[in-house]
């Protein structure tokens, strides 16, 4: 193994943060890693917006669907899909009849924004910075384009909170599925009904005693949890709202 390999495979995802501010040369460090990332074209379609201030980190520890430990986080980063800048210099550069973004547009910042945030999260946890992702902050599209004073050709696409690792941290390592059930060989396979339960069977094994729907049953407390929930529903609310926004209304066509 070498650093590199040692640093992703030792990540976790840290909620519980050290009271030692982040320091401006390892904040410096985390960003420009971010904007060394591969972008499409090389046009870097995404802008990031730094939050130190206390009563902000409260408020989206509220709208991000009540996390507490949010506010406790040193430092959040927001990775914002961002075809704003681009239009407006088209615009500056008397380009004419100019189309609204489309879904490209939309779909190719979202991916820049991403990839660009996970540098982050990577460079900063070699520097004894955890981070955990935040995909709450695609809820609520109109509280946070108005907290964040974002204009209609932009998506908050994603949002880490950052802080030192405690002293003596336990890291406790989540399984993930084997990858057998997840690496396909040329062309995609669809898993068959032996090879589901399989691929579950870790997760069936270690379902809280207190589910409601079984001791065997998982599919329905996950469903109920995470998929079917008010959140989630929220949240594909307002990604068609945001969509709408950023296309023009495309979502309506």
């Amino acid at each position: 193994m070498n650093a590199v390999i040692d640093t992703i495979n030792n990540r976790i995802s840290l909620r519980k943060y050290d009271d030692k501010d982040i320091s401006s040369e390892h904040l410096k460090i985390i960003l420009e890693s971010s904007i060394k990332a591969p972008t499409a074209g090389n046009m870097m379609m995404y802008s990031i917006i730094k939050i130190t201030d206390e009563e902000t980190k409260k408020k989206l520890s509220i709208t991000c669907d009540n996390q507490p430990f949010i506010a406790k986080s040193k430092v959040i980063l927001v990775f914002v899909a961002d075809m704003q800048k681009w239009y407006d210099y088209y615009e500056l550069c008397n380009i004419k009849n100019i189309k609204t973004p489309g879904m490209n547009d939309f779909m190719l910042s979202i991916n820049d924004a991403l990839i660009a945030c996970h540098n982050a999260v990577i460079a900063a946890e070699s520097l004894g910075i955890g981070s955990c992702y935040i995909g709450d902050i695609m809820e609520s599209y109109e509280i946070h384009k108005d907290l964040l004073k974002l204009p209609d050709y932009t998506f908050p696409a994603a949002m880490i909170t950052l802080g030192y690792y405690p002293n003596n941290y336990q890291r406790k390592f989540r399984e993930r599925f084997n990858i057998d059930y997840v690496v396909f060989d040329e062309k995609y396979k669809k898993l068959d009904n032996q090879s589901l339960k399989s691929m579950f069977e870790n997760k069936e094994q270690n379902i809280p005693k207190t589910n409601p729907y079984g001791a065997d049953n998982f599919g329905q407390l996950i469903y109920t949890r995470k998929t079917n929930a008010e959140f989630s529903k929220e949240m594909d609310r307002s990604i068609r709202v945001a969509i709408n926004s950023f296309t023009g209304g495309i979502c309506d066509k």
